[in-house]
């Protein structure tokens, strides 16, 4: 029952992790876009600073200061901060083979883009190298996953049950104890003088 259990969790990991692939490949290219998008929203705000002449960090100071705009100064920052993280991923994924992909997960953590490209994506059947490694690491990391969630949750129940099926041991009645034997002794007759033994009528 367990390999069975273990077996079917082998099986679903290898046809999830194998289309990592294939979704990174459609997330990097709607990573692509975002950046794009960021990159020109981002020429925008700071050519008409620099209409004003000012700097970005000027910019976003003066617009601090102003009510009518003050809520807009938060929301350009993150937008900036978004821009540079998206921008650092997007190189270092590009540069990336589809094999090294399979150790940068955490260079597709924009929920934004998962989002798009989970709406869209379609399984493909992996026929790359990439494919198949990612299928069989899938398989060992469902196999074996599976195998130790379900020993944490049997552990419990083994102990008990081990400790109900263990034979209790059994008392050995204590021994008694002959008493002590007293050995016969040769003394002397008060009456005739010769020795018989102590104990022993004539």
């Amino acid at each position: 029952m367990i390999r069975v259990l273990c077996l079917v969790g082998g099986l679903t990991g290898a046809a999830g992790l194998s289309q990592f692939p294939e979704f990174s490949q459609q997330y990097l290219q709607r990573l692509a876009g975002q950046v794009d998008e960021l990159t020109r929203q981002v020429l925008e705000f700071d050519q008409t600073a620099l209409a004003d002449g000012m700097g970005r960090e000027e910019m976003l100071q003066a617009m601090a200061q102003t009510p009518l705009v003050e809520g807009q100064e938060a929301m350009w920052r993150r937008t900036f901060a978004r821009h540079a993280r998206l921008h650092e991923n997007l190189m270092i994924l590009r540069e990336a083979t589809p094999m090294e992909r399979l150790a940068l997960p955490h260079r597709m953590t924009d929920a934004e883009t998962v989002q798009a490209v989970w709406a869209d994506f379609t399984p493909a059947m992996p026929l790359s190298v990439a494919g198949a490694a990612s299928a069989g690491t899938g398989f060992l990391g469902g196999w074996f996953g599976l195998a130790l969630l379900w020993s944490v949750f049997a552990w419990p129940f083994r102990r008990l049950v081990a400790k109900q099926s263990a034979p209790e041991k059994r008392r050995q009645p204590a021994l008694k104890k002959d008493p002590p034997v007293t050995r016969p002794t040769l003394v002397a007759d008060n009456l005739d003088g010769r020795p018989r033994l102590a104990g022993v009528r004539r």
